[in-house]
């Protein structure tokens, strides 16, 4: 019986992680994640993957099954059980933070914690969690046992010997079906592009500790809030140095509930404070961990840097410490709070002026390492942009695995015995983006129009007309927005040219409001063009006098 593997997403981008396995005629999704949007998706607040194709085979989706609780990767799982009543399968904490996200849009859902090296069944799908090691607590491969043989979804990994939940990369289980025969690797290529091994987390323990142990006035600490070990580190330190902590931002609050509920963050509920009470303290005993090393301008560290913050005021006694790598698309973002930041005088640590960041995801020797362990017939690179899978395919190519492909978003691969088939454009992967609280009316013609408003402006002609003998009563008025500094000069031609165009049409030929309306267009856009070089929108208003 053959296999089938689909993807959604994830391959070619950053984010959007998402991919189907099929065998028996049933479906199950591994991750359901989202991507933010680039610079030019303007009004777009989140991009989804496309599963229109899997509402005509709803009957046959079973379940998703998720790597661990980053965004790109659970992030659209409340949009896609809308569609879909179907269990989430994940770990323990993986699960509680997509049931978190997915409780905020009121949409009732069955999630299930499941331990690591144990089998779960799902329909005709047998699977297990792997432990990995990645900047989020319980991460996990996953392991399917199917009809064609073992087949393993890396998740999000590095190879951390010191991780600071002491839950390191399983590697002897990952070799035991290594040795048993693994049909096909999917693995992480995100730092496929950098030789050599990520430092382990723990190694900034002793970096982290002496930045807050001599700061002189309060700390700032901004990272990931998906990013406990991060965060106990920082708790860690704080409580060393005599300093209160309070936590800054919803996802912070809403992340570290959840960690200390399930027992991966531990701190003592007596040394957290809220904001009020913290700031109430002489500035050297507080340590804020916040939201905001993305640079996102609503986020706790942006507000603080552009001096607006309701409760932080910045001194140039503070110390901030930026504890993040910025996602790519962020990095000018990052920059500006960055700047501003310095320019109130305090002192900043970030990912290039201090040991404060490591990657949570593998680099070449690592990913050497787990295909070496894993020894797959078959290989594809995911989660990355197109380079990132061209050099993580290299890597496996040099290892001399049998048979690699680099796929994209949209295409297939079916496993048939020791045949394998990829299949190209097999479904529709285009971006679904979400626009304030719907996906239904934001097209890629709107993203367009959007841009076009935005780089050349909108302009309004109105004009009253007779329509029995095409006579102008009324205009034409211009008003533009957008357009140009000093728009008077233009806004005459305009309306010569618009008053030209009209009286040049004959009224024996009884034209209909839409064809005023095309010549007041046209009439508009070559004098603007031919004046600016610009071409705004312009929108017609004919009134019928």
């Amino acid at each position: 019986m053959t296999v089938k593997l689909t993807f959604l997403g994830g391959l070619g981008e950053i984010g959007r992680n998402c991919a189907a396995i099929e065998h028996d005629g049933k479906i199950a999704l591994i991750d359901c994640g989202l991507m933010f949007p680039e610079e030019d998706m303007l009004g777009v607040d989140l991009v989804f993957p496309n599963w229109e194709w899997l509402k005509e085979r709803s009957d046959d989706v079973m379940c998703v099954i998720v790597t661990h609780g980053h965004e790109d990767h659970v992030g659209s799982l409340a949009y896609f059980l809308k569609d879909f009543d179907v269990p989430v399968y994940g770990t323990d904490f993986s699960v509680a933070l997509a049931r978190g996200r997915v409780d905020e849009v009121g949409v009732e859902a069955e999630f299930v914690g499941r331990p690591d090296n144990e089998w779960t069944e799902c329909g005709p799908f047998k699977f297990m969690f792997v432990p990995v090691s990645h900047s989020i607590p319980q991460g996990a491969g996953i392991v399917f046992d199917t009809p064609e043989g073992y087949i393993i979804h890396s998740g999000d990994f590095k190879l951390d010997p010191t991780p600071v939940d002491s839950r390191p990369t399983d590697l002897p289980q990952f070799a035991y079906f290594g040795w048993e025969g693994v049909r096909l690797l999917m693995s992480d290529s995100t730092n496929a592009e950098i030789p050599g091994f990520v430092p382990s987390e723990t190694s900034l323990a002793s970096e982290i500790q002496e930045i807050i142990g001599r700061a002189e006035g309060r700390v700032v600490s901004a990272c990931f809030a998906s990013h406990i070990h991060r965060v106990q580190q920082m708790v860690n330190a704080g409580l060393a140095n005599g300093r209160k902590i309070a936590f800054l931002g919803r996802s912070m609050h809403r992340v570290t509930g959840v960690g200390a509920d399930l027992g991966v963050l531990e701190f003592p509920e007596s040394e957290v404070l809220d904001i009020v009470d913290l700031m109430k303290l002489p500035p050297e005993q507080q340590l804020l961990i916040t939201t905001g090393s993305q640079g996102e301008p609503f986020a706790a560290l942006s507000l603080m840097a552009s001096k607006r913050h309701k409760w932080v005021e910045l001194e140039a006694e503070d110390t901030i410490i930026i504890s993040a790598t910025p996602i790519p698309g962020n990095e000018k973002a990052v920059s500006r709070v960055i700047s501003k930041l310095n320019r109130t005088g305090a002192r900043v640590y970030h990912g290039r002026n201090a040991k404060v960041h490591v990657s949570g995801h593998a680099n070449q020797d690592e990913l050497k390492t787990l295909i070496n362990v894993v020894r797959p017939q078959s290989f594809i690179p995911v989660h990355g942009e197109y380079r990132h899978l061209r050099a993580h395919g290299g890597l496996a190519e040099a290892m001399k695995v049998p048979d690699v492909n680099v796929l994209e978003d949209g295409d297939a691969i079916v496993v048939d015995g020791d045949r394998t088939e990829v299949i190209r454009r097999a479904v529709d992967a285009s971006y679904v983006y979400f626009d304030g609280s719907s996906t239904d009316d934001v097209k890629t013609a709107v993203l367009k129009a959007r841009g076009h408003l935005a780089d050349d402006g909108v302009m309004v002609v109105t004009v009253g007309i007779e329509l029995s003998t095409c006579k102008i009563i009324l205009g034409p008025d211009i008003n533009s927005h957008g357009f140009v500094d000093d728009p008077i000069s233009i806004h005459k031609q305009v309306a010569a040219g618009v008053r030209e165009s009209l009286e040049n049409i004959d009224p024996k030929t009884r034209p209909e409001k839409q064809q005023l309306q095309k010549a007041i267009r046209e009439a508009a856009r070559k004098v603007t063009n031919a004046q600016t070089s610009r071409k705004p929108v312009v929108i017609p208003v004919v009134l019928e006098v």
